[in-house]
Parts: C-alpha cells; sequence; structure tokens
C-alpha cells in the first residue's frame, strides 16, 4: 500500500506534504492522521525549512474527517469527557500546521469539505485550482462545526459570509472563493504555483519572515500592543543584516 501522506523536498527549504488516500478523497484517516502527527513533529524541528505546502492526491483536496473513524470514536467511548478529549486531540493535531514557524500554503487542488476547509484555513496562504470547491456542510450533516471552524472561516471570510456557509452548507467555487477570501487567485496549476510562491518566500531573510508570521498568528488585541511588539522585532532584524550573523527568533508571546 502507498503511504499516506506523501513527503517531497522540491527545493532547498521548500516540502510539499500531498495528503494520499485519494480513494477516501484525502479524508483525515487514523492512518493518515497520525502520519500528519509525525511530519508535523518533524518539520517543527527541521531549522533549513523555509515553507511547507499542503496539496491532495487525485481529485480532492480533503474530504474531511473519515465518518467511519469519527462513528467507531463516537462509540467507543463511555464518557462525553473521554470523548471531548479524543476530539480537541484530533483538531490540534491538524490544526498543528498553524504552529510550523515559517509560512504554510493550501494548494486546494479540489474539494476542500468541512475539516479539510479548516486545513485549508489554517494555512497562511491559499490558491484554487478551477475545480476547487471549498464548504462547510456541518449542520447540513446534523453535527456542529469543528477543529476551529467557528474562529477560522469568519477570519477569512467575514461573519456574515461565515454564518451563510454554516447554516447553508452552501458550496463556493473557485472563482467566488477568491471573491470572498477562501483563495487568493485560481491558477490552473496550483501546486506549480504554490511551489513558486514557496520559493519566492524561501529567498527572502529567514528571520523576518518567522518573526512577521510570529506576529500575525496571534493578533495583536492594539495598536499599542502592535508598537511593542514591531519596536523588538524590526530592530532585532535591522541588527542581523548589519552584522551579517544569525540571532536566535524568540516567539511572540502575549
Amino acid at each position: 500500500m502507498s503511504a499516506p501522506l506523501l513527503i517531497e523536498y522540491v527545493s532547498p527549504g521548500v516540502v510539499v506534504l500531498t495528503l494520499n488516500v485519494h480513494e477516501r478523497r484525502n479524508a483525515m484517516t487514523a492512518e493518515l492522521s497520525e502520519a500528519w502527527a509525525q511530519a508535523m513533529a518533524a518539520l517543527r524541528s527541521d531549522r533549513t525549512l523555509r515553507a511547507a505546502i499542503v496539496t491532495g492526491a487525485g481529485t480532492a483536496f480533503c474530504a474531511g474527517g473519515d465518518l467511519d473513524w469519527l462513528e467507531s470514536t463516537v462509540r467507543s467511548h463511555g464518557s462525553m469527557s473521554a470523548l471531548r478529549s479524543t476530539m480537541s486531540n484530533f483538531y490540534q493535531m491538524w490544526l498543528s500546521i498553524r504552529e510550523l514557524p515559517v509560512p504554510s500554503i493550501a494548494a486546494v487542488n479540489g474539494p476542500a469539505i468541512g475539516a479539510g476547509l479548516c486545513l485549508a484555513l489554517a494555512c497562511d496562504l491559499r490558491y484554487a485550482a478551477p475545480g476547487a470547491k471549498f464548504s462547510a456542510p456541518f449542520t447540513s450533516l446534523g453535527v456542529h462545526p469543528g477543529m476551529a471552524a467557528t474562529a477560522l472561516l469568519p477570519e477569512a471570510v467575514g461573519m456574515p459570509r461565515a454564518r451563510e456557509m454554516f447554516f447553508t452548507g452552501r458550496v463556493i467555487a473557485a472563482e467566488e472563493a477568491v471573491q470572498w477570501g477562501l483563495a487568493a487567485s485560481v491558477v490552473d496549476d496550483v501546486v506549480a504555483h504554490a511551489i513558486e510562491v514557496a520559493g519566492a518566500i524561501a529567498a527572502t531573510d529567514a528571520m523576518a519572515v518567522e518573526l512577521t508570521k510570529a506576529a500575525l498568528i496571534h493578533p495583536h488585541r492594539t495598536v499599542a500592543e502592535g508598537l511593542t511588539w514591531e519596536s523588538f522585532a524590526q530592530p532585532m532584524t535591522m541588527a542581523q543584516g548589519m552584522a551579517g550573523s544569525a540571532v536566535s527568533v524568540p516567539q511572540a508571546g502575549r
């Protein structure tokens, strides 16, 4: 059997992660989830990494959570507390791409549904193939949204459009997804485009990019808070440039 997750370094510092359960439309099976967790752990410790791309094998990006696994999980847990813990771990594992210090790019080659939509939203940048579709059909399936959907979707499209997607399960096609903020652009060869963008990121200053992502992943609550961070981060990168030497990158604490 082929690996559920394909990992390929396509150029120095640029990795492509391909969800490879195409017979299940790249649903988040137990095997794929385990492979994803291992890959994220390895990438977090890879100091040569400059950008990570996520895409799907076949005609889908990701169909979301594996319904068979989810149903068996619900049946096998004896208490709501245990089920809550399992689902929380599942969400955090898949959303751990947000914790990478480098930018992540979703090359949405086909439908991104439910938790698959959340995976795309968890990435810093999103590009769509002409056949891409975006949908949050949770309530249509009789369940509450999960995997930070109620935070990530309004952040991308605004609350009124998020309400429409949640309440109706409406499917957003690629061109409209650009208008809504679900994707930056529609391109025929979405993976090649994502690799090109990742290459441009890799050509910039590593510390400047990492500190910028650190600021954006935890938005500043006030202008004053933003100025406090920037008055530290910008001089740090300027000093590094003048010194021509590496300086350790701190975490953007709040």
